[in-house]
């Protein structure tokens, strides 16, 4: 009633358990019955699943008590800084900047890993899958686009997307144009996730994104190609990549660090 009041929004979603459902049916439905909100007004109810441990259990401390997410942050951020200090020396990287790359990799993990899982479903909190720089990881989606954001850097002409440049792309690589293939779905797929409140389809996309991009990398000669029509197509292209990338995580609330 008092958001109501204050604020008469044209849609609630509540996020709870979603062993609530019955109760949030039912008010629900007196919300409608008695009048309190309008019968346009959208009452939905987003019930998500339990994160659990390897052992299938609800995920606990290892004394046993409820793991605070304080806590979780701390431990997976932790995990990712002894796996960039495990592959990058103090002459490649100083303390302070792994400290804040494993803080940014560190959410991402997390925030990822819980948002990829179907809502209603439960998943098991793995933090050494969470935490990989390989398969369906936040650390994987974000090792892609500091990699795209070296190469432009390499380039360094500030080439920006446009549909001439990339149709030079398309028509000398078939990478290329599964790539745009893949990115030609940007807008259905959020809007998508949005009519479905599923956020775990927008982490299926920029999985299947990087997949596609780092596919295009491996097979074509970015900034080794000779025609120069070509390679600014191809950069064109990686730029169109990069900022879809980065649009889909700023929607799942988390971001990317210049260098990993």
């Amino acid at each position: 009633m008092e958001r109501e009041k204050l604020y008469h929004p044209d849609a609630y979603i509540y996020v709870a358990d979603k062993r609530q459902d019955l109760h949030y049916l039912s008010f629900f439905r007196v919300a409608k019955k008695a009048g309190i909100v309008g019968p346009d007004t959208s009452l939905s109810f987003q019930g998500f699943g339990t994160m659990n441990g390897r052992d299938g259990k609800p995920f606990k401390t290892r004394s046993g008590g409820v793991m605070r997410l304080e806590v979780l942050i701390r431990d997976i951020s932790d995990a990712v800084y002894e796996k960039i200090r495990a592959t990058r020396g103090d002459d490649e990287i100083s303390e302070e900047e792994a400290a804040e790359i494993s803080r940014i990799v560190g959410l991402a993990a997390l925030k990822y890993g819980d948002l990829s899982n179907q809502a209603s479903k439960d998943y098991i909190f793995d933090i050494d899958r969470f935490t990989s720089f390989e398969g369906n990881t936040g650390p994987y989606i974000l090792y892609t686009i500091v990699r795209i954001g070296s190469i432009l850097n390499r380039w360094g002409k500030g080439t920006e997307a446009n549909a001439d440049l990339i149709n030079k792309a398309l028509c000398s690589s078939a990478d290329a144009k599964a790539l745009a293939l893949v990115l030609s779905r940007y807008n259905e797929v959020v809007l998508t996730a949005w009519e479905q409140l599923a956020p775990h389809k927008i982490c299926q996309f920029i999985y299947e994104l990087s997949n596609a991009f780092n596919t295009f990398y491996h097979n074509v000669r970015i900034l080794a190609e000779e025609d120069e029509d070509r390679k600014a197509g191809y950069i064109a292209l990686l730029d169109l990549t990069r900022r879809v990338l980065l649009g889909c995580i700023d929607m799942l609330g988390f971001s990317a660090p210049e260098k990993m």
